[in-house]
Parts: structure tokens; sequence; C-alpha cells
């Protein structure tokens, strides 16, 4: 393989790599979206029952 193949395909194979690392950060972004969501709603209904108790 000569030189300029060569760094053809290594700067091919490192925008496959961050492509991919684009798609696992939007996962993870959207997994923590998800949890935040769960959590906020988790938070609201602690707090109407704690309101319920002492009225």
């Amino acid at each position: 393989m000569g030189p300029e193949l060569h760094y053809q395909v290594m700067i091919n194979r490192a925008a496959e790599l961050q492509e991919e690392a684009a798609g696992h950060r939007r996962a993870r972004e959207a997994q923590a979206a998800l949890k935040s969501r769960q959590r906020s709603g988790q938070r609201r209904l602690r707090a109407a029952f704690g309101k319920l108790r002492t009225s």
C-alpha cells in the first residue's frame, strides 16, 4: 500500500470513528435527558405527597 493510499485510509477511518463517537454521545445525552425527566417527575410526586401529609 502506497503512502498516499495509507493516508487516505487513515483519514477515512478517523472520520468513521468520529461519526460513531457522535452517535454514542447522542445516545448518552438522550439517556441523561430521560433520566432527568424521570427524576423531576419523582420529585414533584414526592412534593405532592409531602403537602398532603402536612395538610
